[in-house]
């Protein structure tokens, strides 16, 4: 069964999920964007629309349009941002229908396949001189994912196929597939140290997020016992600190390229 993607889960820990967009966007240098501002921004996954704030603070005067394949996003992002654009499609086929001054992506593009394919293409649809921003979980190495597979139990068959392996490449091979076609490239890697706040803070992060393919795959029953059997998991990977924090390091891959 699957569910809408659920915004006030996302948001949850809105603050850390914003920070490597505030982070992506203070390397977004562009001469000609910033001194004429750029007619067209789009934010590809915009989701409740936090980052595309950020946006629209930054170039008050550019058309702005943040594209997702939620509803429930969209409605959320439309609700508190009235002022901009909001299309509903999916990333896998999207184009911008004209040339973009910026593509700006906040943890969306990990949910799409092959990289080397999808970067130099988003990069195409940009007018000379605009930039592709985005910014990727680079986190699949780590306790809080490698646990899901020992938490899948009886589920197995059923989490399993939905299951996809790490989908962020190593830095190198988002050098080598922009690098022909970029005239500016820059590409680095930040590990954030979260302290979380709330009961079973690593298990509530990841099920706003990774989590939700696996949960839309069971029945309501059976998300539940999976979830409390993953959360027993991670209350021991990542527990509690005196302070009634918990430590939660997040590794975020950037890709800054102008065309």
């Amino acid at each position: 069964m699957r569910h809408a993607w659920n915004p006030g889960q996302y948001l949850k820990f809105g603050g850390h999920r914003l920070r490597p967009a505030i982070d992506l966007l203070a390397r977004v240098d562009v001469a000609r964007i910033d001194e004429q501002g750029p007619e067209t921004v789009f934010d590809l996954g915009c989701g409740p629309g936090n980052s595309t704030r950020l946006l629209a603070e930054r170039w008050p005067k550019a058309g702005i349009t943040g594209v997702d394949g939620s509803a429930g996003m969209l409605e959320q992002a439309a609700k508190d941002l009235p002022g901009l654009n909001w299309v509903e499609a999916d990333l896998n086929t999207w184009t911008p229908g004209e040339g973009a001054d910026v593509l700006f992506s906040n943890a969306a593009l990990h949910w799409l396949d092959d990289h080397a394919v999808l970067f130099p293409r988003l990069l195409a649809h940009l007018k000379p001189g605009g930039v592709l921003a985005v910014q990727m979980p680079g986190n699949y190495a780590a306790p809080s994912h490698m646990l899901i597979k020992e938490a899948m139990g009886p589920w197995r068959n059923k989490i399993e196929p939905v299951m996809r392996p790490d989908p962020v490449g190593e830095l190198s091979l988002y050098y080598d597939a922009l690098s022909p076609v970029a005239s500016h490239l820059d590409i680095w890697e930040t590990i954030y140290m979260q302290a979380l706040e709330g009961e079973n803070a690593a298990a509530e992060w990841l099920k706003g997020s990774a989590l939700k393919p696996l949960l839309d795959v069971l029945d309501e029953e059976e998300a539940e016992a999976f979830f409390a059997a993953y959360s027993e998991l991670t209350r021991k990977a990542y527990p509690k600190r005196p302070d009634g924090k918990t430590l939660y390091p997040f590794r975020r891959v950037f890709v800054v390229a102008k065309k």
